[in-house]
């Protein structure tokens, strides 16, 4: 593609340019994401990298990029393609795959953040050449969400809910005892400590955590081929079962440089993997991507026990403040993690934007959720 500038920003300079480019300066793309307000993993240099990497992002994907001066102060990775709500003709979205479950545009926390959203929303505009843009996956009430949404408004879009779910999550407290003392479910805790002294039975249990080298390497091997064993394996959806999701996973895991760091979170005995945590940790949060679990060991939970240990982990090591599920609605995570996020689908449409209105819009994308719903509840039953 043909990198455009938009007009009339000010001391910002907006463009949208491919992202190839944009990794020509991975200084200058890692030093947003250390920058970042509200960072999550999924727009960073080590993850679009490794979706580009293995053939899961489009080899046009381009980005709406925020510059002042030469520094970069905002990134939001997109593609246009056709969308049941715009009656099968084509809107903007944010880039997603399997394995992206956050989609804010990254913003600099230390740039002027309304006039650099201002910037981006004028971006956005130019972006989809004025049309709609249908946008899952977005913070709403926390992060950057309410100031690009706020940006929106001031600019005469108008913005509408699909739906939402709130996505549990866990904010650090002094120390463990503190966290557990407080949970609305503390029970549940009891339980798994119970499951793990069951588990112990059989053997001496160990919690190992790896973030680097040979060893990482050997644990994303193990998640592989311990996911695949499982109903994940019989059904297809395990990531071995397709070549470009298992090579995904080697390249996110991979030895990197720059602000997000690898983690691995291995429950074992003897030497067995009983489950595995696979994990990116950047500013402060830990985004947790992948758990897998030994299915013969299912009455004891060993999956649920890995991430109480996790839990444990957190508060006394102080590895992230911030613990975020990345899962969607009916997830196991909801009791164990005390706190929620609101995540929800939004349809945007820039000022002047003719064509189907915002109430139909959202009408045809709450149809096409509730005839998602529906076969995967008819697909569960057979």
């Amino acid at each position: 593609m043909i990198p455009q500038r938009v007009p009339d920003t000010g001391s910002l300079r907006v463009e949208i340019i491919p992202v190839a480019r944009l990794a020509a300066d991975p200084a200058g793309w890692d030093d947003l994401v250390a920058r970042a307000v509200s960072l999550h993993p999924h727009y960073s240099r080590r993850s679009v990298e490794a979706h580009r990497a293995c053939g899961l992002a489009p080899a046009n994907l381009a980005c709406v990029a925020v510059r002042r001066g030469d520094r970069l102060d905002a990134l939001l990775p997109f593609r246009i393609t056709r969308d049941v709500s715009a009656l099968g003709m084509p809107v903007a979205q944010p880039f997603r795959s399997p394995f992206v479950t956050a989609t804010a545009p990254l913003v600099a926390d230390d740039s002027d953040v309304p006039a650099t959203l201002a910037a981006l929303v004028a971006g956005l505009a130019q972006a989809s050449s004025g049309r709609a843009w249908r946008w899952p996956m977005l913070s709403t009430e926390s992060g950057i969400g309410p100031g690009l949404l706020a940006a929106m408004a001031e600019a005469g879009w108008r913005t509408g809910t699909v739906a939402a779910f709130e996505r549990p999550v866990l904010h650090r407290r002094g120390d463990h005892e503190a966290f557990l003392k407080d949970h609305p479910n503390r029970g549940r805790f009891k339980d798994l400590r119970r499951r793990q002294r069951r588990l112990a039975d059989a053997g001496t249990i160990d919690l190992d955590t790896v973030t680097d080298g040979p060893a990482l390497t050997e644990a994303v091997e193990s998640f592989l081929t311990l996911e695949r064993a499982g109903w994940k394996g019989e059904a297809g959806t395990a990531l071995a079962c397709r070549p470009d999701h298992a090579a995904f996973a080697r390249a996110l895991f991979a030895r990197g440089d720059g602000p997000v760091q690898a983690r691995a979170d291995i429950l074992h005995r003897g030497g067995k993997p009983l489950a595995i945590s696979l994990a990116l940790v950047a500013g402060g949060t830990a985004c947790l991507l992948k758990t897998t679990y030994d299915e013969e060991e299912r009455s004891n939970a060993p999956g649920l026990v890995l991430e109480a240990e996790i839990v444990r982990l957190l508060h006394e090591t102080a590895f992230a403040k911030t613990l975020d599920s990345a899962t969607l609605p009916g997830s196991a995570l909801e009791s164990l993690y005390p706190d929620r996020e609101t995540v929800a689908e939004i349809v945007a449409l820039p000022g002047g934007e003719g064509g189907l209105s915002l109430d139909r819009r959202l009408r045809l994308a709450r149809f096409e959720h509730a005839a998602r719903a529906e076969a995967k509840r008819v697909l569960r039953r057979r």
